[in-house]
């Protein structure tokens, strides 16, 4: 009778431990994130989990490389696009993966390879921080350059809060184990380092990015921070920084996600642009959905997510 009611109690906890496995692990979208006709589906948990290629490239007329921090957005937006230019309707390519993975793959011949799979698609549009696209524009890679929304960071901690993290400078006790972007290829990482900075100087930086790094008690992105809700949910950390938007979307899926709000003097706002690649294929396509990300009905599908608009749009 006991080995019947151990045995239970162990095949309880590892079906929880799969039904948080299953929640915390993307694509969180149900298909919406798909705007292509789809084929036959083959769905295998962890085998066909790839959250950031969308659509199919092949006889795509539009190709937006957009940073992944906004794939959430994304559904609604295509959708909304696809209704006011029906031409394009199926035939919309895009991926979310951070910028600088994105521009790594544009450096390769515009080719990504994933496991077994190797594709090559031209871009048309890449979105990112403006930073990074004001420097594309001056190289020549870019022209119609358009700012369309901000967002401001926040901590992003298992609901109910059981670290007790209050503020930035809890990220750097001892017993808070974090998951932050990789400064290597996610933008986010700099001006999360420098909110670092505003809260508890060079200290708190190096202790979340270097000392913690070196403990194991800081892991890094190895794609972009959706890794980071993941690894909330999976119990491997107990905090990390993203995006304000990050967490209320994690929030709308009901996944147990909390946020803490950083202080407007600690925080770091991010405008985030976008412009029509110089070579690309579909120029009047590019810069139709780049004039539509500033339309009232495109602001209308950011602000659900906490965006907020920009007060001027270089162009």
């Amino acid at each position: 009778m006991r080995f019947i009611r151990q045995f239970t109690a162990v095949s309880l906890l590892c079906g929880s431990a799969l039904l948080a496995r299953a929640q915390a692990t993307p694509p969180w979208s149900k298909g919406a994130n798909d705007p292509a006709v789809q084929g036959y589906v083959f769905r295998v948990p962890d085998i066909d989990n790839v959250p950031d290629l969308h659509g199919n490239p092949a006889n795509a007329k539009l190709v937006l490389f957009i940073g992944g921090n906004q794939f959430f957005v994304l559904p609604q937006l295509v959708a909304a696009f696809e209704r006011q230019h029906p031409e394009l309707k199926n035939h919309i390519y895009y991926e979310t993966l951070p910028p600088g993975i994105l521009r790594r793959q544009i450096a390769a011949n515009d080719t990504l390879t994933l496991g077994n799979l190797t594709i090559q698609v031209k871009p048309d549009v890449f979105e990112a921080g403006l930073r990074a696209v004001s420097a594309m524009r001056k190289d020549g890679q870019l022209t119609h350059v358009v700012a369309y929304t901000t967002n401001d960071l926040a901590i992003m901690i298992h609901a109910g809060n059981p670290k007790h993290i209050r503020s930035l400078n809890d990220l750097g006790r001892a017993g808070v184990r974090l998951s932050m972007p990789n400064p290597e290829w996610e933008g986010v990482a700099k001006q999360i380092q420098a909110s670092l900075r505003k809260a508890g100087g060079d200290t708190l930086e190096k202790a979340v990015y270097e000392d913690k790094v070196k403990a194991g008690t800081t892991l890094l992105t190895e794609i972009h921070h959706r890794q980071t809700p993941m690894r909330i949910m999976e119990g491997r950390a107990d905090a990390g920084v993203t995006w304000a938007s990050e967490v209320r979307f994690q929030e709308s899926l009901g996944n147990p996600i909390a946020g803490v709000a950083i202080p407007a003097a600690q925080n770091t706002t991010a405008i985030y642009a976008g412009g029509v690649m110089q070579d690309a294929p579909h120029p009047a396509a590019a810069a139709a959905w780049l004039n539509f990300l500033k339309t009232a009905q495109a602001q209308a599908i950011y602000r659900q997510f906490g965006f907020k608009p920009v007060a001027q749009h270089p162009e």
